[in-house]
């Protein structure tokens, strides 16, 4: 008999209370982890057949959200669903704070903006540092022709990136796992901000721990490796998400509960093999 949906997400409260202890180090000293797990946890209730994902890309996705110190709830980052796995996903607005949180160098804000034919835009190097200068029209529904990002460091000077829409389409074409997913189609503007943010981010030094690091590469929603086959996609807004052959998740329903030190384990070699 399959899992009921209110046992999967009773176990998977237990397991992630108890990991978030075991794993305080390895947090942000910042999180409120209880209001971070209850807000977790009403996110997963949301989820379409949370009962036939499996139970480590669950708890994966979740304890990524939880290193970086970024708000499922307040869809700061996503659990999409991915045939029958949750992948951990970051939102513009996760990465701005996690930029925020962790660079080196002390940064003021930081922030991406999409440009629009007709708006006045210009950059470049003046006396050896970078300036950029962008004439924006808000109320403007012209065509998007660009994106940059832009660091505003607190010693005074910036660093930026810039891509055309041709640039960030070529990328979302060859390299994103969910290239026709709602992100891309409905709200295109947060998709090139997202994009043209994270290749700024690719020059900020940042002060991440192991897990931090393998969750923000993971969490860019990219594929990289062109030898991998996509699987088939689906978005956190559609209705109808699943797409597999659940018998080997039936095959889990008599499982023991995981110990802190077997969960730990199970995240950690799914990891490796996923490095591999």
């Amino acid at each position: 008999m399959a899992k009921s949906k209110d046992l999967v997400l009773k176990k998977t409260h237990k397991q992630l209370k108890d990991f978030l202890q075991k794993k305080s180090e390895a947090l942000p000293e910042n999180l409120n982890e209880t209001r971070w797990l209850q807000n977790v946890m009403t996110v997963l209730q949301d989820v379409d057949n949370i009962e036939k994902m499996s139970p480590t890309s669950v708890r994966r996705t979740v304890m990524q959200g939880a290193f970086l110190g970024l708000d499922f709830f307040m869809d700061e980052c996503y659990a999409i669903p991915y045939g029958n796995k949750l992948q951990f996903q970051t939102d513009y607005r996760g990465e701005r704070k996690i930029v925020l949180m962790y660079s080196r160098e002390p940064i003021y804000d930081i922030y991406a903006k999409v440009v629009r034919k007709g708006e006045k835009f210009e950059s470049g190097v003046k006396n050896g540092r970078q300036y950029l200068d962008h004439d924006e029209d808000g109320f403007s529904d012209a065509e998007i022709i660009g994106a940059y990002a832009i660091a505003l460091y607190k010693e005074g000077y910036i660093r930026y990136e810039k891509m055309s829409k041709k640039e960030i389409e070529e990328i979302r074409d060859n390299f994103s796992k969910m290239p026709n997913g709602m992100m891309w189609t409905k709200t295109p503007q947060e998709a090139y901000k997202k994009t043209v943010m994270r290749r700024l981010c690719k020059t900020i030094e940042t002060d991440f721990n192991q897990e931090q690091k393998r969750a923000y590469d993971e969490g860019s929603g990219m594929e990289f490796d062109n030898n991998k086959n996509r699987e088939k996609e689906s978005s956190p807004f559609d209705e109808d998400v699943i797409d597999a052959d659940y018998e080997e998740v039936e095959e889990e329903d008599n499982e023991e509960e995981l110990s802190d030190e077997e969960f730990a384990e199970d995240i950690a070699e799914d990891m490796e093999e996923d490095d591999d």
